[in-house]
């Protein structure tokens, strides 16, 4: 008996729940350090997994959106938040801030890889499709962190984050212009993409920050 073939469908679409169950927990996270209430975690979770890729629907004029097609990672979603409120009031977790950045590195460099390669799938050009990877990946963060009223840490902390993601992006692309295998051609975006912020986090690289009265 031969053992079953992995198709791209198949491949693209674990992908995306590898990306969308890291980003909600990382959601998770966030809105347990608040101190959110079940409806808070669910809504904070979602926002997270679901919205870069909503808005990387919208803009590419893609029906039906990706979660809306997927309809059972909703109910999936919902049982994650109850039971991570069950879990963490039986233990104490300690949810700083860094607990939260692993997970959302991962969702970063799957959602990168997946977010470019739809675009690409979609017919636009190179650059349009990298910087849809990039809303793919950052900008449920930017949700998340906006609900639980925090400035946005890929804009404020100074650690490579879009940054990553663009350049994950273009190693999608060339992966794609060099007519790799597309598993190969996704493991390489999303490992450089998850590499690269694993590294600033490491390391504390941070980007140049705009500095107001600086000399010349």
């Amino acid at each position: 008996m031969k053992p079953p073939v992995i198709n791209f469908s198949t491949l693209q679409a674990a992908v995306e729940v590898a990306a969308t169950l890291a980003f909600a927990a990382s959601g998770l996270l966030a809105g347990a350090r608040k101190q959110l209430d079940v409806v808070g975690l669910c809504v904070v979770a979602g926002l997270s997994a679901f919205g870069g890729g909503t808005l990387r629907d919208v803009l590419l004029d893609r029906r039906p959106f990706f979660w809306v097609e997927h309809a059972d990672w909703l109910w999936a979603l919902m049982a994650l938040c109850l039971a991570a409120m069950l879990g963490m009031r039986r233990r104490h977790l300690a949810l700083t801030e860094r607990a939260i950045q692993w997970p959302d590195a991962l969702g970063l460099g799957l959602f990168t890889a997946n977010g470019t390669l739809v675009a690409l799938d979609a017919g636009m050009p190179a650059i349009v499709a990298v910087l849809m990877g990039v809303i793919t990946a950052c900008f449920g963060g930017v949700l998340r962190d906006i609900v639980c009223n925090e400035i946005p840490a890929a804009f404020h902390d100074h650690r490579p984050y879009a940054l990553c993601s663009f350049v994950g992006g273009w190693v999608m692309v060339a992966a794609v212009w060099l007519d790799a295998p597309q598993w190969a051609a996704i493991t390489a975006a999303a490992t450089t993409a998850l590499l690269l912020r694993c590294l600033a986090l490491w390391t504390g690289w941070t980007l140049p920050a705009w500095r107001i009265g600086a000399r010349r």
